[in-house]
């Protein structure tokens, strides 16, 4: 029987929480006495610096319940970064660890499909959304355009996949080996390779609280799982340069023919229209360079993804 942790990372979650722990023991009791997990198995809760009573929670909860463990984070350091230090916390006392988000969106009942895959050999397995038929039309369109953008652009990543997923102990450890600091798991993940499978699930509505992704985020989120995989923005660019330099040949002996056959005519608003297409177009060219700049420059300074305040792991009163 393999020893599963669940890794739930938590940003101002008091108002779900309670909820999620209640359910996820439920589910780790019930895969325990049906003997496919070891009773060593926990659910570690990783509290992103959230500024509500979410550590209290889990604190509170471990000292009642054996299976309830945390990570606290100095401080906020994004979702990738608080997913990460779960995993590289549980993969020193697991078999395989299942990540998933604390709002109960994720289909808990699908999780022993998780570990039926894993000991069928599959060394990571993928929680894919079977549809979309619940979201707005603007989050599903969208969401879709995204994943085929990423895919055109030569990134690996799994469609309609989030960060709901099986990893063995073999995939944490190479998981370990990457040591970006622009963290876009959805990308790392596939990259690590070894034999994967996939479980389809129904995503349910958020039981409490407010997400932790507005417009704002999801867009930063996008923009970084882009600029962290793929190099093809600087290729359009390279490209697009190389064309707007034809085109400006062309014109530039479209306006010596004129100048000789004596039709030229001046044009202030061609002209001012010219000017401002191509600072604007460079100016976005300059943006996109400067976005992988950026990412250069925080990668080379190889600052700590995070740092752990505190861990509370139980162990069995029998030992391990």
């Amino acid at each position: 029987m393999p020893i599963v942790y669940f890794v739930v990372p938590c940003y101002n979650e008091e108002e779900v929480l309670p909820e999620t722990i209640k359910r996820l023991n439920l589910k780790l009791q019930e895969l325990i006495s049906s003997g496919k997990a070891d009773i060593k198995s926990r659910m570690l809760f990783v509290d992103d610096g959230s500024k509500d009573k979410t550590w209290e929670i889990i604190s509170a909860f471990s000292e009642t319940n054996i299976y309830v463990g945390g990570v606290k984070l100095s401080r906020n350091r994004g979702h990738q970064n608080a997913l990460l230090s779960g995993l590289m916390t549980a993969k020193e006392h697991c078999d395989c660890a299942i990540s998933l988000d604390a709002d109960l969106q994720d289909d808990i009942n699908v999780i022993d499909e998780f570990i039926d895959k894993y000991t069928d050999g599959c060394e990571i397995v993928y929680g894919v959304r079977s549809s979309r038929e619940k979201d707005t039309f603007f989050k599903r369109s969208t969401a879709q355009s995204y994943y085929k953008l990423m895919k055109s652009l030569g990134v690996d990543i799994v469609y309609n996949h989030a960060d709901y997923r099986l990893m063995g102990k073999n995939a944490l450890d190479a998981l370990a080996e990457y040591s970006e600091v622009n963290l876009f798991l959805r990308g790392i993940v596939p990259l690590i390779g070894y034999r994967t499978d996939y479980v389809y699930y129904e995503r349910n509505e958020r039981f409490a609280g407010e997400s932790k992704y507005p417009l704002k985020k999801m867009l930063k989120f996008a923009i970084d799982g882009i600029t962290s995989f793929s190099v093809q923005p600087l290729k359009i660019i390279s490209n697009l340069g190389i064309m707007i330099c034809f085109l400006s040949i062309i014109g530039f002996i479209y306006a010596l023919v004129s100048f000789f056959m004596g039709s030229a005519v001046s044009g202030w608003a061609s002209t001012i229209c010219s000017i401002w297409f191509l600072g604007g177009l460079q100016m976005l060219c300059i943006g996109i360079v400067g976005t992988y700049v950026g990412k250069i420059y925080s990668e080379v300074k190889h600052r700590p993804r995070y740092r752990i305040e505190k861990t509370i792991i139980r162990q069995n009163s029998k030992g391990d």
